[in-house]
């Protein structure tokens, strides 16, 4: 066979196995003519030409790259592999940003004299701008070009570093912190998109475990450094940092990426449903925030909880009916999130264990600074090197998880994660004011060995059971849900934290023991929570997809050309 026969042999049995392999997806309906787009961001589009380059900008980066010019014989091309490279680079600074904090978070708060449940918004706020942005990525991906997208999202990150560096008080600091949120929020998504777009299944596995090891780097670095920095030359210091690395970032897209996928300038986002998952949200958010200085009778605490609960419930009324008009040909603006690809139970099943992982590993970010800085008086490079070997671990092993993923499938790579996070959790809320404060980090190094063996398997998985066209859209609301948990839990399980405490400072125990225990219950908590999701791998991660996923190629190929597996 030729090798063009080969390639053609290989781009049939992907496209085979996407669309058969998977009993559990529900069957797509042929597009029609009457509809000016389907979701699938990057396959078999045939939309209009992007403009021609404008005057200063090198021809070869703002051409589309094809799959075909971007992975050839097994291999990405110099161009894909530089823009990759540089797409990593900066989903990985958002990664990075999202965490360096953790470890100034309680010298933040004494500086400007708040408490700890308003200072942790510093986290929490990014984490909820990243849930809200990311839905805009199937429009922003399809209406701008892959260049405009990083440069301005980049533009915006770099500002917000700067208002947060300069900033006299906590309000504007936060505003400086939602920028760089909304600079970073789509990163991530358009990254993973463009992975999905240019790998063949066999090879996403392998693909996105490279990519999730870099992302997964950012928490070794990001807390350490953060650190440093605080103890060194105090909080400030780590925003000049991100101001000088959003300049490098916008000059490596400016000079060195390629766009992905062609510009629909009639693409149309619905931007009220952008405004409801805000309120909804960040009313919740706000409610739990206050718990901690109000009782809940109060309407401070009740009326925003309310407010949030109904504008989450609009907000999903409001993206079923949205698409089912869509989807009739009544509408020429899709929702902004297609909730029907959580009909595929395996890809549903998928979403919540990365969702319930995200939820119960954002509360330790915040929680395990806390004990080791104001509980047992240890700085904050203290708290960065003691969370250090964990993330190292985490990343190493999200690399050898996406291996496993193509060898072993899905199942037994997330049955070894879950278990090993659930023990390092368990081990961990045995913790006291006298454990020796590196066995911190030994139980941190089991925990996101497990971490890394969880989230990067099991999303690949679950996106792989959704057809090609159904891709972005899961991949949409995979990341807002999982965004969204996260940024839910770190106010969750302080509010638990602090109920404790003051319930056994009522009872005449003293302020530090009484935080120990706070945090020793949120940590119980957080271990039911992995158990939970043990339960869920056993008994919901099956069928073909669970398996291998070479191996499911293999047969999708022999089934449909016999001679393309000589």
């Amino acid at each position: 066979m030729t090798e063009h026969g080969e390639e053609h042999s290989k781009d049939h049995g992907d496209q085979h196995t996407d669309d058969n392999r998977r009993a559990a997806a529900p069957a797509t309906k042929p597009s029609t003519p009457s509809k000016p787009y389907t979701r699938d961001v990057h396959h078999e589009r045939k939309l209009t030409p992007p403009a021609p380059p404008r005057s200063g900008h090198p021809k070869s980066l703002s051409q589309v790259l094809t799959r075909q010019e971007a992975y050839r014989d097994g291999h990405l091309s110099r161009k894909a592999f530089a823009s990759l490279a540089i797409l990593t680079f900066i989903t990985f600074i958002g990664n990075f940003t999202q965490l360096q904090l953790s470890a100034a978070l309680p010298t933040l708060v004494d500086d400007f004299g708040i408490t700890v449940t308003l200072g942790q918004w510093m986290t929490s706020i990014f984490q909820l701008t990243m849930g809200v942005m990311v839905p805009l990525t199937a429009y922003l991906t399809r209406r701008f070009p892959t260049r405009q997208i990083v440069i301005t999202s980049m533009t915006v990150f770099t500002v917000g570093s700067v208002l947060a560096w300069l900033s006299p008080t906590f309000p504007l600091a936060l505003f400086g912190r939602f920028l760089e949120a909304a600079g970073t929020g789509v990163m991530w998504p358009v990254l993973q998109i463009t992975v999905f777009s240019i790998y063949p299944l066999a090879r996403r596995g392998m693909a996105m475990g490279i990519v999730g090891m870099a992302m997964a780097v950012a928490p070794a670095i990001g807390p350490t450094l953060g650190g440093v920095q605080t103890d060194a030359n105090g909080w400030r210091s780590i925003f000049l940092s991100l101001t000088v690395i959003g300049c490098i970032s916008i000059l490596l897209a400016v000079f060195g990426l390629h766009n992905f996928g062609k510009s629909d300038k009639t693409a149309r986002a619905d931007f009220f449903s952008v405004g409801l998952s805000i309120i909804g949200f960040g009313g919740l958010m706000f409610g739990f925030t206050n718990i901690q200085a109000y009782p809940f009778s109060a309407p401070i605490v009740w009326l925003p909880m309310v407010i949030g609960v109904a504008g989450i419930v609009w907000f999903v009324l409001r993206q079923i009916f949205s698409e089912k008009k869509f989807k009739e040909g009544k509408s020429t603006r899709p929702a902004l999130l297609d909730l029907s690809v959580l009909k595929n139970k395996y890809f549903s099943i998928g979403t919540v264990i990365a969702s319930l992982s995200f939820f119960a590993f954002s509360s330790l970010v915040v929680l395990i600074p806390l004990y080791i800085q104001n509980c047992r008086g240890y700085s904050a490079t203290i708290s960065g090197l003691v969370m250090l070997p964990g993330a190292i671990a985490q990343a190493i092993s999200q690399f050898f998880g996406g291996r496993a993923l193509d060898r072993f499938g899905a199942r037994p790579v997330a049955m070894v994660g879950t278990i090993l996070l659930c023990f390092g959790t368990t081990m961990m809320s045995t913790i006291g004011l006298h454990t020796w404060i590196w066995m911190i980090s030994i139980y941190q190094f089991i925990r996101q060995i497990g971490m890394g063996f969880v989230m990067m398997p099991v999303t690949t998985w679950s996106l792989n059971c959704l057809k090609p066209a159904e891709v972005s859209a899961g991949s949409a609301v995979t990341n807002t849900v999982r965004q969204i948990a996260g940024a839910i839990g770190s106010p969750v399980m302080i509010l638990i934290m602090y109920s404790i405490a003051a319930a056994q400072m009522a009872g005449g125990q003293q302020a530090i023991p009484a935080n120990v225990a706070g945090i020793e219950w949120a940590l119980r908590i957080s271990a039911i929570i992995n158990f939970v999701m043990i339960l869920m791998v056993v008994f919901g991660v099956k069928g073909e997809d669970a398996g291998s996923t070479r191996a499911a190629v293999r047969r999708a190929l022999a089934h449909a050309t016999p001679h393309a597996t000589k």
